[in-house]
């Protein structure tokens, strides 16, 4: 092994490297119980933990309970594998080129969903190498920030205005939008109705405007929808 300064590092030397890992396997089979009890403690803690806090600051359209267990199952299964490798070079060389080919195909629409991830795969790398305060501490202060993060209030949120009404209601409609602070996002024009949308930045949830709108002769229907960026809620 080339330890003085200047030296090169030759092919020799990394299968040095292989044989030591190989050799090391055997002591890797006489791995603590105890320590791979308290790993999986750990993890399976933080990973309830992730399930408690994504379920109590969730904030989309339809809760999935099958996506929220598998941040469970995804910090205990990441400190298994760290766990696995953090003692063998030849292991954590194997696990690398295995783990390049799996592709993952399920769209994630919310961007708060990819922290989620991450904070499952840091929590389950942390505890599987046995580094418990940072994994702990850590998880807590994820917890607090995303709890601090949700319970803010928005003052001013954007919503998506539907409105379908008759050819004769269409002045009046346009009178009623001008007193908005609206965008014209799109408007469709049908053989017996027009449809108009509009994005709107209300304060405070007011809308009492809608049942004003609907209440005009000729509006078929008024509907108003929370936009958040590419889907509306």
């Amino acid at each position: 092994m080339p330890s003085g300064h200047g030296e090169v590092f030759t092919f020799q030397d990394l299968l040095d490297l292989f044989k030591q890992g190989e050799l090391a396997l055997d002591s890797f089979r006489s791995v603590s119980y105890f320590d791979m009890a308290l790993v999986l403690l750990c993890s399976l803690c933080i990973g309830l933990f992730i399930h408690w806090v994504y379920r109590f600051t969730f904030r989309g359209v339809v809760y999935s309970y099958n996506y929220n267990v598998s941040y469970v199952l995804m910090t205990i299964i990441t400190a298994l594998v760290i766990m696995t490798i953090s003692s063998n070079l030849v292991l954590s060389l194997g696990m690398v080129g295995a783990l390049s080919i799996v592709r993952f195909r399920t769209a994630v629409k919310d961007p708060l969903d990819i922290v989620y991830m991450f904070w499952a795969i840091a929590a389950g790398i942390t505890a599987g190498a046995k580094l418990y305060p940072v994994a702990l501490i850590g998880s807590a202060f994820i917890g607090l920030v995303l709890f601090w993060v949700s319970r803010k209030k928005i003052r001013h949120q954007p919503f998506l205005l539907i409105v379908r009404y008759t050819e004769e209601a269409a002045d009046a409609v346009r009178e009623r939008l001008a007193k908005l602070p609206y965008t014209l996002k799109g408007k469709t024009v049908r053989k017996d109705y027009i449809e108009l949308t509009a994005e709107l930045k209300l304060r405070d949830d007011n809308t009492a405007f809608l049942g004003d709108l609907a209440a005009i002769d000729g509006v078929v229907d008024a509907s108003l929808v929370n936009y958040r960026g590419d889907y509306a809620q």
